[in-house]
């Protein structure tokens, strides 16, 4: 099995124990293939944390999960230094204990209800890969993925992220209600774990392990070289920087779209469509990127990084509307 077989045998796995949320699922598998962070927005129990856990139990590297409240503290994510009484030599009698961040899957639950100084912590992991504790640097793993999660209309008690800490994530994923029908689904699933639970418990024997699937930090590297190599077309790279212009020049497009854009989008955008461009052909089987890959992967890298006007939310205007009207002005 190649490393792309691999990742398709990942996205398949999740699916079948994340129903009814394949984008959210084939999201998370290109942020992983783009060595990327990703924002996830939606009511609770919508399977956010689970697709989280789900994703981290077939990658090798550890899991830290941080919940984010109010009262939590820097140093709870980054680590600190501890005194050592008992040290011989003064170089010893401070160590540095490392927090949650240093893991591979990093889940930050409800990050949003932590203040903007505890949200700054991350800021230096997440776009340096590094942490700065009392005058030195630790650096953290080769695989280092940031989930975060947030609920859209608990707004008390929150802190909004702001724009700085959005422009890095590499995708905001926004996850709906399931059908009727996949949420049957859903109820026969969790029935039949609860069965599996309550039987192992009697028998006091641990659920065995129905997916052995592992997929290697070595594999991720390879993809990750891979991906590199995916062919992008100056046709296709004009594509690209037009679609990020017009929201800096937003009259290009319509009257409307200019009365809805406040703020344009940073090169950071450019570059993240390419890179996500370049992991759905990837995974689609090919070597190189169609604009139909933009197109797909455009509302999820592009819906956190447009900054909308007061006319935007006067009119109900949302960033994905937003975003429709650009894919529909621009020509690929």
């Amino acid at each position: 099995m190649n490393n792309r077989e691999k990742l398709l045998a990942l996205e398949a796995s999740m699916n079948k124990q994340v129903i009814g949320q394949q984008e959210l699922v084939r999201m998370l598998i290109v942020a992983l293939l783009c060595d990327g962070h990703v924002l996830l927005e939606g009511l609770p129990g919508l399977a956010k944390t689970r697709a989280v856990r789900e994703l981290a139990r077939h990658i090798e590297g550890e899991f830290r999960r941080i919940q984010f409240t109010p009262d939590l503290l820097p140093s709870d994510i980054t680590g600190s230094e501890i005194y050592q009484q008992n040290a011989t030599r003064e170089e010893d009698q401070f160590r540095f204990r490392p927090g949650p961040v240093f893991g591979n899957i990093i889940l930050a639950d409800e990050i949003n209800r932590a203040s903007a100084r505890v949200q700054s912590a991350l800021l230096e992991a997440m776009e340096e890969r590094h942490v700065t504790v009392a005058g030195k640097t630790w650096p953290l793993p080769g695989v280092f993925m940031v989930l975060a999660t947030q609920n859209p209309v608990d707004q008390e008690g929150t802190w909004p992220l702001p724009e700085a800490q959005l422009d890095r994530f590499l995708m905001k994923v926004i996850v709906d209600y399931p059908s009727k029908e996949n949420e049957q689904r859903v109820m026969q699933l969790v029935r039949a774990e609860q069965q599996a639970k309550y039987q192992a418990a009697q028998h006091e024997n641990p659920v065995p392990e129905t997916d052995p699937l592992l997929i290697s930090q070595q594999d991720i590297a390879e993809c990750w070289r891979e991906i590199a190599t995916v062919y992008v077309a100056p046709t296709v790279e004009q594509y690209i920087v037009n679609l990020v212009e017009m929201t800096r020049h937003p009259d290009q497009v319509s009257e409307a779209f200019a009365g809805y854009i406040s703020l344009g989008i940073s090169p950071r955008g450019t570059l993240a469509l390419d890179r996500c461009g370049r992991a759905c052909a990837w995974l689609d089987g090919r070597d190189a990127v169609l604009p139909e890959d933009i197109q797909r992967i455009a509302p999820a890298v592009l819906r956190h990084r447009l900054l909308l006007s007061y006319q935007a939310n006067a009119d109900n205007c949302t960033p994905d509307q937003a975003i429709a009207m650009l894919l529909s002005a621009v020509v690929a």
